[in-house]
């Protein structure tokens, strides 16, 4: 008898938690467990990380982060502005920015900046404020859009009411367009967030000292010390400890702001 489409569906699960089965039972088998033991687990070298890793990598990981994000942040909501705007040049200028910066890889922007700007002006930036900038300049073309976006989900009658109350365009803009739409992208802009989290390892092309090692850098130093994967495990595991909840943060916002549209109690 021909089977019915339910019992296709289940078939083929069943054939593929089998085959899942099947290669963690040869990988069970096959594997030299000592050796990963010896080479991802040690405790010693672990526990040799700390305190570092922890008071001064995952400390200038977080400080490199939040700097670039607030600049990203920053800039991209001048961006969206200009690219909303009725003057034809800040569209074009702001459009050519975004698409620019989009279309670069960070690790060219992280050494443009760092390397690029001190060989233009015979000066050299601090690192701190090298990665702040690439990181700011690179976020800040993608959350422009973001916020773009937002302020263009933002009812007409929002604006027809506050401006029928007498509000000009521009309190209009700052006190119940804006604060509406930062509403509706708080879970993309925390996606980009953690975006710029992982892209704060592109530091250590830039060069560092032992007070200015992130977690990439550190973990990478470490490596060629005691020659075991155990440091770039720990420093993964510092980096979960931020994207973890930063990711369930952006999934709680999503659940609160993502479906219900303009949240209640944002009408004029």
């Amino acid at each position: 008898m021909a089977l019915t489409r339910r019992q296709r569906a289940r078939a083929g699960r069943g054939v593929q938690y089998a085959i899942a089965v099947a290669i963690l039972l040869v990988v069970a088998f096959t594997a030299d467990w000592a050796q990963i033991g010896r080479s991802f687990f040690d405790l010693e070298v672990a526990a040799s990380l700390f305190p570092d890793v922890l008071t001064v990598a995952l400390k200038n990981t977080i400080v490199f982060t939040a700097l670039g994000f607030l600049l990203a942040l920053g800039l991209g909501l001048v961006l969206a502005l200009m690219r909303l705007s009725s003057v034809r040049v800040y569209r074009y200028a702001a459009g050519a920015y975004i698409e620019f910066f989009r279309g670069l890889p960070a690790l060219l922007v992280v050494i443009a900046i760092g390397f690029g700007i001190p060989l233009a002006f015979g000066s050299n930036l601090d690192r701190t404020l090298s990665i702040t900038l690439a990181l700011g300049i690179v976020g800040s073309a993608y959350i422009s859009e973001t916020i773009r976006a937002g302020i263009q989900a933002v009812p007409a009658g929002q604006v027809e009411a506050a401006r029928s109350l007498g509000m000009s365009p521009t309190r209009t803009m700052a006190f119940i367009v804006i604060p509406q739409a930062f509403r509706t992208v708080l879970p993309p802009l925390t996606n980009e967030l953690i975006l710029l989290t992982k892209d704060s390892s592109l530091a250590f092309l830039l060069g560092t000292t032992l007070e200015q090692q992130e977690l990439a850098q550190f973990g990478r130093a470490a490596l060629n010390q005691v020659r075991s994967m155990t440091p770039l495990l720990v420093v993964g595991l510092c980096y979960l400890i931020i994207t973890i909840p930063l990711s369930y943060l952006a999934r709680r916002l999503e659940r609160r702001y993502g479906s219900a549209g303009t949240p209640k109690g944002a009408e004029v």
